[in-house]
């Protein structure tokens, strides 16, 4: 991709996340991920139906009558995104790839983030850290982070899901909010996240093509795996060889969402022939009713 083509995505990603954002997203996100927590912010005259506990004692003997302190919630948030950019992410049959979904997704949350004041970071990885961007706030932050996604070279082609999280947890060491976004063509990953979900509040978004579970009748083809290289001849004219390949992937499925059902992780299942944004509403109503 030259950099007219990345120029002109980057335009139509932000004009269009922009537009969602501005309708949907930020008023959602706010909703959904609470500040840090409570901070002062005035003293004003006791009112009827004020909370006995809120008095500032020191404030209603100087004035004669009752005052109460006011506080306000601490709104500024960190998010992290960490993207998965390995060769597995750049399957596609439908109009998209699942690495363009994963950056338009990075994008809308993104922009919903500064969208509230609050700072947004980035780790690209493969098997290893490919890119990392400090927090930092604003839409020009943004502009370069959706950039350095789609601009990305990665180094390595496989997935490494642990070392990823193992690097956000020495470099980031303040509460989080954490947006894990992969296709998860990994294994022996819940140990790290089992570490990081206690000290960040971790979202996974898995992206899937629906290709990868459920093949069509179209005879022999090659199949190649776009981490190891590795290429196999496929009957898919064989009914006991597609179902086998379908069990065995939703298998792996299966076994992903049970991982964060154990370790109580929120999860959002995008998959690339369906619109991504309800399920992004879906889950941020979810949220909403969680925090009350």
């Amino acid at each position: 991709m030259n950099t007219k083509d990345i120029i002109k995505k980057i335009r139509r990603i932000e004009i269009s996340t922009n537009r969602l954002v501005t309708n949907i997203f930020a008023g959602e996100y706010e909703s959904a991920f609470k500040g840090r927590g409570m901070e002062f912010d005035e003293v004003r005259e006791y009112q009827h139906g004020d909370e006995v506990r809120t008095i500032d004692w020191n404030v209603t003997a100087k004035m004669g009558h009752p005052f109460v302190k006011k506080f306000v919630e601490e709104r500024e948030l960190t998010m992290m995104l960490l993207v998965d950019v390995s060769g597995s992410t750049k399957f596609g049959t439908y109009q998209q790839k699942k690495s363009d979904i994963i950056a338009e997704i990075s994008a809308l949350l993104a922009f919903s983030a500064v969208k509230n004041n609050d700072k947004v970071g980035l780790i690209c990885f493969t098997d290893q850290v490919e890119m990392f961007i400090p927090p930092r706030k604003g839409k020009k932050h943004v502009l370069r982070l959706i950039r350095d996604i789609l601009y990305c070279k990665p180094n390595r082609v496989t997935t490494d899901l642990g070392g990823a999280l193992s690097f956000l947890e020495r470099i980031q060491k303040r509460k989080s909010v954490v947006f894990l976004i992969s296709d998860f063509r990994d294994n022996d990953y819940e140990k790290p996240l089992k570490r990081i979900n206690p000290r960040h509040d971790l979202v996974a978004i898995s992206v899937a093509d629906r290709r990868e579970t459920e093949f069509p009748d179209v005879g022999l083809i090659e199949l190649e795996d776009t981490e190891t290289g590795e290429i196999i001849l496929f009957d898919s004219s064989s009914t006991k060889a597609r179902q086998y390949f379908q069990e065995k992937n939703l298998s792996e499925t299966k076994k992903r969402q049970k991982i964060f059902l154990k370790n109580k992780i929120d999860n959002i299942e995008i998959y690339a022939d369906q619109p991504y944004t309800q399920s992004l509403i879906h889950f941020f109503q979810h949220r909403q009713r969680k925090e009350r």
